[in-house]
């Protein structure tokens, strides 16, 4: 039986881990469940339906679609003017930016996971942002609307700069030694997918310095990162020692599960990958051979075994005897050294198509693929 998603939380905080993983499809309720576990560590006064404007008060930071909403775009068509990305009033663009000046910092990371020339250039009183490419000269280029990936970039390098203080100063042991007292009440940071729009190379970095930043922490300070990307997922995994490790999945019924993935289970993201683009190529190339089965059936057996079942034969078509069939009598080994080998028909080769067509379509897992 399945549960509420504020017995998840509550199942996350009794676990009391310094890190928690969680891999979720899109839909799932990632974000929903950071606002639940938010509510259990740090529940609003009644009548209280504005964030805390003060960061001392904050017993937990979050990163997710929610933060993104601080962030807005102020396009006045009508008057033809150069869009800009207004700034809500919060608690932690106003410590990042006005009290701390971190804004240089910002624009380093976002350049960092963006390009060099795509600059960010903050109003005088930091309430908006405007972006510019820069070339190099001194011609005044006009600003732009950049994309929605973008903008998750910039958002997160803010977020960025504040999480960089926040384990900075709480790894002083000392309260009276750290310069600021302001993050002394903080016990979780909760980030939710923090940038789903990356190449792969940018999205590798992203998660190893994330991974770096949760590991140089020395405090007590806690971690549940959630994200619906194998390759991200993959990279926290075998990056971080000390972590737990969940699966959280949605039911008919609205209900939800946080499974506990245990260890070898969490290790074939990143060869699934490799899998299937292997696969793929000797589709396009036409030039599937007896061994692509074998590929196959491995990619069938890793994605069975993440996703929970029993046996890989259970994630085939309807017609599953004659598709394991086909599959078993490429892979199967014979022990007649004289035995003519066999290669695929036509026919045999199209099942590897249809197979891996029927992964990509029919499992959550791979259709977060297929859409990245």
């Amino acid at each position: 039986m399945g549960k509420a998603l504020a017995e998840i939380a509550h199942q996350l905080q009794d676990a009391n881990k310094k890190v928690q993983l969680i891999y979720a499809f899109n839909g799932t309720g990632k974000t929903r469940l950071s606002r639940e576990f938010k509510q259990l560590i740090a529940p609003k006064a009644d009548g209280d339906d504005a964030p805390s404007s003060e960061l001392a008060d904050k017993k937990m930071l979050y990163y997710s679609a929610f933060t993104e909403d601080l962030f807005y775009w102020d396009n006045d068509l009508g008057r033809d003017a150069e869009p800009k990305l207004k700034i809500q009033p919060n608690a932690f663009t106003k410590w990042v930016l006005e009290e701390q000046g971190q804004d240089q910092n910002i624009v380093t990371t976002f350049q960092r996971y963006t390009s060099e020339k795509l600059t960010p250039h903050f109003s005088a009183d930091f309430s908006s942002v405007s972006f510019s490419f820069e070339r190099g000269n001194n011609q005044q280029e006009p600003h732009v609307k950049i994309s929605k990936g973008e903008e998750s970039n910039f958002i997160w390098s803010v977020f960025n700069a504040l999480l960089e203080q926040v384990i900075s100063e709480l790894n002083i042991t000392e309260v009276a030694d750290r310069s600021t007292d302001v993050f002394n009440n903080l016990s979780y940071v909760f980030v939710d997918d923090p940038v789903s729009s990356l190449d792969e190379n940018h999205l590798i970095e992203l998660a190893v310095n994330v991974a770096g930043l949760i590991k140089s922490s020395q405090s007590d300070l806690k971690f549940i990162v959630t994200t619906h990307s194998p390759l991200f997922y993959n990279v926290l995994f075998n990056e971080l020692n000390s972590k737990a490790c969940y699966m959280l999945e949605r039911f008919e019924d609205g209900s939800f599960a946080l499974t506990e993935k245990p260890g070898d289970s969490n290790k074939s993201f990143s060869y699934h990958l490799h899998l299937k683009q292997t696969i793929e190529h000797a589709i396009a190339e036409n030039r599937v051979e007896r061994y692509h089965f074998t590929l196959l059936r491995n990619l069938y057996e890793k994605t069975a075994s993440f996703l929970g079942y029993r046996s890989w034969s259970e994630l085939l078509p309807d017609d599953r005897q004659l598709y394991l069939s086909r599959v078993i009598n490429f892979t199967s080994h014979s022990t007649l050294s004289n035995e003519a080998v066999a290669q695929p028909t036509p026919a045999e080769k199209a099942t590897v198509k249809l197979l891996l067509d029927h992964l990509h379509s029919t499992h959550g897992f791979w259709q977060q693929q297929q859409g990245a």
